[in-house]
């Protein structure tokens, strides 16, 4: 009686739309006025002494192991619980517990290796084909994901107001398409680095079926341990969420040290306006080691690191969109993912990208776009942004 109670009350306060909830016991409740937007299953009761230690994690185990089952969108139903401040996404009640994390050289590469080298096979399949896994940019409605992922690409170096035969750094360079690019189409020497073995060999690989080897080098290697090189532009795309809150001064003391005077970077990430966070379910099984800055934190860190802000730019809707766009690519490849990992790896990247999708939506968090300069703002660069959008 007392597990039913906890139950009726946590689902009560944990979403912004009615739902219906069917107990493992064969009863049904709806809460919230209205016809029903989703419907819970519990298969079994999820002790409440887990949902208290950490209930993203708790009923995120429970969907991934197929105990709870969700009838109706699950993104709509997880950005009602983004939007209602009463629920477990932002009690401290059930905030107990958070996965430990380090962020030295040796635990950032297995970090970095646990994601991204589950395997180039699995991302080939809901990645768009320049293998792109980050925010796409949309200019308009029509824009395929291929053709959003280059815009972003172009839209992030045009920013830089690259000019030729100067020198890229690419942090975290995922499978190459920025460095690549900036080589082929801006006429830049680059180098990119990246702790994820897989994509070292596919940047590799490339830069060698591409005619590059001239101009763009990849190593596997710590962004920390560049030494005394400099460059004329650096960028970073979706790389300062993996370096850990301890760590955040240093990934900006590094920029700066590794840009010549006068020197642009484009530094592109997820952050949250309202604060720097962590997620248990993502931490556990998805980014061990991740942590999302707020968004006074970076600026704080920009400013000690002696970088100065010319431009910033939101792109919450569109990594909202892109999301959405590789969930519904993943799940048209469910019985392939499924033979090469297993149903609760399925169910747990399913939740990963919609829960992403959501918690762009409801604004959980938002994605930016932050234009730095060492020496006085934006003085190498045009005195309107009208030049970043000059094709």
């Amino acid at each position: 009686m007392l597990e039913k109670q906890f139950y009726k009350t946590f689902l009560k306060r944990s979403f912004n739309i009615p739902i219906k909830v069917n107990y493992w016991d064969g009863s049904s409740a709806v809460y919230g006025t209205g016809e029903p937007q989703a419907t819970i299953t519990f298969k079994k009761a999820i002790p409440i002494k887990s949902i208290t230690k950490n209930a993203s994690i708790a009923l995120g185990e429970a969907y991934m192991d197929g105990t709870i089952t969700v009838d109706g969108n699950l993104q709509k139903l997880i950005t009602s619980a983004y939007e209602n401040a009463d629920s477990f996404f932002h009690n401290k009640k059930f905030i107990h517990f958070l996965p430990k994390q380090g962020h030295g050289e040796k635990e950032s590469k297995e970090d970095v290796q646990n994601h991204y080298d589950i395997g180039n096979d699995f991302y080939k399949l809901w990645l768009d084909p320049t293998m792109t896994y980050s925010c796409a940019y949309f200019e308009s409605d029509q824009d395929s994901l291929e053709t959003a992922q280059m815009n972003k690409v172009r839209h992030i170096i045009r920013k830089l107001n690259p000019q030729p035969g100067k020198t890229l750094l690419d942090i975290g360079c995922g499978w190459g398409t920025l460095m690549l690019t900036a080589a082929k189409e801006f006429n830049l020497k680059v180098v990119g680095v990246t702790l994820s073995q897989e994509q070292y060999d596919l940047v590799n690989q490339r830069i060698q079926e591409e005619g590059l080897s001239g101009v763009a080098e990849v190593r596997l290697q710590d962004y920390r341990e560049l030494g005394d090189e400099k460059f004329d532009y650096i960028t970073s795309v979706g790389m300062f969420e993996h370096v850990g809150k301890e760590n955040l001064g240093i990934y900006f003391d590094n920029v700066a040290k590794y840009l010549k005077d006068d020197g642009v970077a484009l530094i592109h990430g997820i952050t949250r306006q309202q604060g720097g966070a962590n997620n248990g379910l993502l931490n556990k099984w998805i980014f061990p080691g991740g942590y999302v800055p707020g968004l006074v934190e970076n600026i704080e860190h920009i400013v000690n690191s002696g970088l100065q802000i010319d431009d910033m730019e939101p792109l919450r809707r569109h990594y909202q969109r892109t999301t959405e766009i590789w969930d519904a690519n993943f799940n048209k490849h469910r019985d392939e993912v499924r033979e090469m990992f297993d149903e609760k790896f399925v169910r747990m990247w399913d939740l990963y990208l919609q829960a992403c999708a959501a918690s762009f939506e409801s604004g959980n968090i938002d994605v930016i776009q932050y234009l730095l300069t060492k020496g006085a703002s934006g003085r190498v660069l045009p005195m309107t942004r009208d030049y970043m959008y000059e094709k």
